[in-house]
């Protein structure tokens, strides 16, 4: 690692600690790896847009205020459960 000469070397020993990384969980698909909060965040968009399907195909769409909100709290919702039944507690 290359410091200039009146660059101090106070704290360099940690600089490994932040370049670690959090070590989250990852799936192995066609050779490359993807993370875990990816396959989560397609579930949660995939449930957004079905819950607006519903609401358009029953009417709801209609009488609902803010649906972009809900859509999205929806998705986020989905997201999370989905994260917590498969890498949870």
């Amino acid at each position: 690692m290359f410091l200039p000469l009146n660059m101090p070397r106070l704290g360099t020993g940690l600089l490994p600690l932040a370049l670690g990384g959090c070590g989250a969980p990852s799936f192995d698909f066609f050779g490359a790896y993807f993370p875990a909060w990816m396959l989560c965040a397609l579930a949660g968009i995939a449930s957004a847009l079905v819950a607006r399907a519903a609401f358009v195909a029953t009417g709801a769409a209609k009488r609902l205020p803010f649906q972009l909100f809900l859509c999205t709290a929806i998705g986020v919702i989905v997201a999370i459960v989905v994260w917590l039944l498969l890498f949870g507690i």
